[in-house]
């Protein structure tokens, strides 16, 4: 199934809303009180509640009294995101590689739509595939290479090849606050004083600053000793923070995201993207927020140079939607949303509505504002630093069904961690969160990494790809389904939202809106059958046709649907 993925340069907004007030409203309608049993909840403290009230209807009724003006459209696609080395080994080494990978894009998708055995994303993400003395490759030593466990920049070249033949965009990790301690830059800078690269980090000596202060990533002390001196290592010692207030290091960074994107690459994910200045927790401030957004947007620019339409999504690990929205301008085209994340997982354990819909209508009329109508939303469940969602929701098959229709149906660009359509489990450490691909219950298979041993996935029955691929009933066919879904009706890829109150705390209900079509999502949580009595919504559109039901039929009759157990239905 292919999918359209474009930068557009303004989407359609149908009406313009006021600026004036505009942040006072948002706010003052983001304390959800009555809509099923939301309540106060990790989402919706994402844009935080101002001192007045929300009008007394905001959550008893479909938004009408409060209708928004404008239809602000998310061009979307689903991502997938990779780490290399535990996805498919191509020669043998137990190690996965670009190849191996390039041997399974149709899994991911094979390009032709009429085909239904393939998942059917749009876009790859791949972790960090630059030369790396660490298995996870956050501390790059050359970022103009490919690790040679991975492969070749030929290789790359080849996968982004057939990606492209697919229908599949490639974006990379970027990783540009810090580099390797092993780096050459690094190496240079730490002997030599008076070299060029010594300016390239940052040196507590040389800037005449206290070797003290606790790091803005949480990880104790940010200086390390080296021959001598004190370096800054926000993260830990062997990630050395480059200087960004050194326009050779900025120039670098630009250069090297333009080498890429003329090997093909689509776009980037960029790393720790908010801590390009903010490195003590002494640094968190609007003023820090300002100059890190000042380095993206000149970056954005740079890009832009050559390829306009790259997409560039940021990893700004925050749940305010104000501090997220920021980098908005004219810098990311979308920023990963945690908050979002955390209720999901958490509607889908406790079966409640957790009123997001409500939170998000409220969140996108700000971003919209904030980007010109430029943003998409980068919506997810889990990802690579967080315990799998399947063992989040405790190995519930149906939980994790849920969990899926929930991100599968909201607006943005959903991004799925691999292994997660068939159930991979993981507990952190972080090894234990990225562990090889289950493509079958034979762990000696062909194609099946070995790097890491099997410790979460060990006993996990029908976790895998092939147990998966021709069952009707799997996990894996539910994302399928609801991938396919997603792209057959244009208001689930591309629409906006509006919150619509389904008076059941056992299912979310949400309108999603374009300016052809206007569909409205209704997802049942629970294990037990659920009863909605509909009314009318947005532009007084009253809702009278099923267009699908997953996995078995919905009934409806005047006005009242009932939904089976844990199903989306998709009406309008």
């Amino acid at each position: 199934m292919k999918h359209e993925f474009k930068r557009l340069p303004g989407r359609r907004i149908l009406h313009s809303l006021a600026l004036t007030g505009l942040t006072a409203a948002l706010l003052a309608g983001c304390t959800n009180d009555g809509n099923s049993a939301a309540g106060n909840n990790g989402e919706a403290s994402t844009v935080p509640a101002a001192q007045t009230s929300p009008s007394p209807d905001a959550g008893t009724a479909p938004l009408k009294s409060q209708q928004p003006a404008a239809v602000d459209e998310q061009p979307s696609t689903v991502f997938y995101e990779v780490f290399v080395r535990s996805f498919y080994d191509s020669d043998g080494d137990g190690i996965g590689d670009l190849r191996g990978l390039t041997a399974k894009l149709d899994y991911l998708n094979d390009g032709d739509p009429a085909t239904a055995d393939d998942l059917g994303v749009g876009g790859i993400w791949l972790m960090p595939v630059n030369p790396s003395p660490s298995y996870h490759g956050y501390d790059v030593t050359d970022y103009r290479s490919i690790n040679p466990d991975y492969g070749t920049v030929e290789d790359m070249q080849e996968l982004i090849r057939e990606a492209h033949k697919r229908g599949i965009k490639v974006i990379m990790d970027l990783v540009v606050n810090h580099t390797s301690r092993e780096h050459p830059w690094f190496v240079e800078s730490a002997k030599n004083e008076d070299s060029k690269y010594r300016d390239y980090y940052v040196w507590a000596e040389d800037q005449n600053r206290p070797v003290s202060g606790s790091s803005a990533a949480g990880s104790g002390s940010p200086w390390h000793s080296v021959l001598g001196s004190h370096y800054m290592g926000t993260f830990w010692d062997g990630m050395p923070d480059l200087n960004f207030d050194n326009p050779d290091v900025r120039n670098e960074m630009k250069d090297i995201g333009k080498f890429w994107l003329e090997q093909g690459v689509d776009g980037f994910r960029l790393d720790a993207a908010k801590h390009i200045y903010e490195d003590l927790v002494t640094d968190k401030s609007t003023e820090t927020t300002a100059k890190n957004v000042a380095w993206w947007q000149e970056f954005r620019q740079a890009m832009n140079e050559v390829n306009p339409q790259a997409y560039i999504v940021g990893e700004v690990w925050e749940n305010s939607a104000v501090s997220v929205g920021a980098y908005l301008d004219q810098a990311f085209d979308s920023g990963f949303n945690f908050g979002l994340a955390e209720t999901l997982v958490n509607a889908a354990r406790t079966e409640k509505d957790s009123g997001a819909a409500f939170t998000l209508e409220r969140t996108y009329r700000l971003y919209s504002q904030l980007s010109q109508g430029r943003f998409t939303d980068a919506i997810f469940l889990t990802n690579h630093d967080q315990n799998r969602v399947m063992s989040e929701l405790e190995g519930n098959p149906d939980h994790a069904r849920m969990a899926a229709a929930m991100l599968l149906t909201l607006p943005g660009n959903p991004f799925i961690y691999y292994g997660e359509e068939i159930g991979m489990l993981g507990r952190k450490p972080d090894e234990g969160i990225r562990e090889p691909m289950q493509w079958s219950a034979d762990s000696g298979s062909t194609g099946q990494t070995t790097w890491e041993a099997v410790t979460n996935n060990k006993g996990n029955s029908g976790g895998n790809v092939e147990s998966q691929l021709t069952s009707t009933g799997s996990l894996l066919d539910w994302y399928r389904q609801l991938i396919a879904l997603r792209s057959q009706v244009p208001a689930l890829q591309n629409g906006d939202i509006r919150d619509y109150a389904s008076g059941n705390d056992g299912v979310m209900a949400f309108e999603r809106v374009t300016a052809e079509q206007q569909v409205l999502v209704m997802l049942n949580l629970t294990g037990s059958i659920q009863t909605v009595t509909l009314k009318q919504g947005t532009n007084d559109k009253g809702y009278t046709n099923i267009i699908k039901t997953v996995p078995e039929e919905a009934a409806f009759s005047d006005a009242e649907l009932t939904l089976p157990p844990y199903s989306a239905v998709i009406l309008d």
